[in-house]
């Protein structure tokens, strides 16, 4: 490759970095010393709305008065699990910003991660689920280079939101956190990626 056609390589690289670097009792270290942004899709949730005689008593937009759609009992499981790992690790969190969809916010107790700030930013827009606007994908970039000191900033959304903010992270699961850490250039890079199910097995 020439030098021209390097450089114009270069250009076409996304501004953040994507490549895995810590896993496992190195990437619990870094999460125990804070500085860190976990972007997390919520729980699992199946695709259909329930009905009002089987959604949960406190499910009722407040706009539509409608049920949305909840977690499922693998949802619940597996965020009660991982707000117990993060509790027993002693990682520190700090603030939490949640889509204000009832299965988001529903991840967040189930996490017991305290009190979230519902973020429309984070939101998917609708039952069309378009959420991943540009407007939305721009805050959700320089949200994830907003380190805190001392713990971790959660922000709890959706799969078009992270996808359309971040083409690279790909498959990103139910439940799945990625942990966005300083690239050294004002930036953020990906350090690590925890799906749900997997936060237990670092105890």
């Amino acid at each position: 490759m020439t030098r021209t056609l390097a450089a114009a390589a270069a250009l076409l690289l996304p501004c953040f970095a994507h490549a895995q670097t810590l896993q496992g009792d190195a990437l619990v270290a870094a999460l125990r010393k804070g500085g860190y942004v976990i972007l997390m899709r919520h729980a699992s949730s199946p695709r259909e709305v329930p009905d009002k005689s089987k959604a949960n008593p406190d499910n009722l937009n407040p706009v539509t008065k409608q049920p949305e759609r909840q977690l499922d009992a693998e949802g619940r499981a597996t965020a009660t699990a991982m707000g117990q790992a993060l509790h027993a690790l002693k990682i520190p969190i700090g603030e939490v910003y949640s889509s204000p969809t009832y299965r988001a916010l529903e991840t967040v107790k189930y996490a017991q991660l305290g009190t979230a700030k519902p973020a429309p930013e984070l939101g998917e827009n609708g039952a069309d689920m378009s959420g991943g606007t540009a407007a939305q994908s721009a805050w959700l970039k320089k949200k994830v280079t907003e380190f805190p000191s001392g713990t971790n900033t959660v922000l709890i959304t959706h799969f078009p939101n992270i996808r359309a903010a971040f083409p690279d992270l790909t498959n990103v699961a139910d439940g799945e956190a990625v942990v966005f850490g300083p690239d050294g250039r004002g930036g953020a890079k990906v350090i690590g990626r925890i799906k749900i199910e997997d936060w237990p097995k670092l105890r």
